[in-house]
């Protein structure tokens, strides 16, 4: 918000100014503060951004997986192992019979759900593997947050697990 300007300057005079003003604050005082930035500063910030952070949305992915999914399912849901994890794009497990139904979550915002799709998509082919070698299919759970507590976003795909659970019941 602009400040009341000086009743004796220009219209032109009185922008002037400001741009003096605004010219002043980058040059010495922005630059300043920048040069006080160690290389330290950057590591230790990257490393809480990606470690501290990540960390932190995993745990609220569990927490979403086991205290909603769980117990809607009311049966045992397991993490994948990193092996999993890396060749099915697979974060828990649900086993019937010897078969694994893999579950894929995913934290998305309201602003980018038309992006589920493209998640399906790109998972596609590791998932149809995991199908293949492991018996069951890979669910994708989305969460989002909404009223500051994380919530299966695509609630239709519980029904879809049991009428896996059930063929894979049925299967054996």
């Amino acid at each position: 918000m602009l400040k009341k300007r000086n009743i004796h300057l220009s219209p032109q005079e009185y922008l002037k100014d400001l741009g003096r003003k605004l010219y002043i604050k980058i040059t010495e005082v922005i630059q300043a503060e920048i040069n006080e930035i160690e290389e330290e500063d950057c590591i230790k910030y990257i490393y809480n951004l990606v470690v501290n952070r990540t960390y932190d949305g995993y745990q609220t992915e569990v927490k979403t997986i086991y205290e909603q999914l769980q117990q809607e399912l009311n049966i045992p849901i397991k993490p994948a192992s990193n092996k999993w994890d890396r060749l099915y794009n697979v974060d828990f497990y649900i086993e019937i019979n010897g078969k694994y139904i893999g579950l894929q979550i995913k934290p998305i915002s309201y602003e980018n759900t038309p992006e589920i799709h493209n998640w399906k998509q790109w998972l596609s082919k590791t998932h149809r593997k995991f199908e293949e070698e492991q018996g069951g299919k890979v669910f994708i759970v989305f969460s989002v947050k909404k009223d500051n507590k994380k919530k299966i976003y695509n609630t239709e795909i519980i029904e879809e697990i049991k009428k896996e659970i059930d063929r894979l019941k049925k299967s054996s």
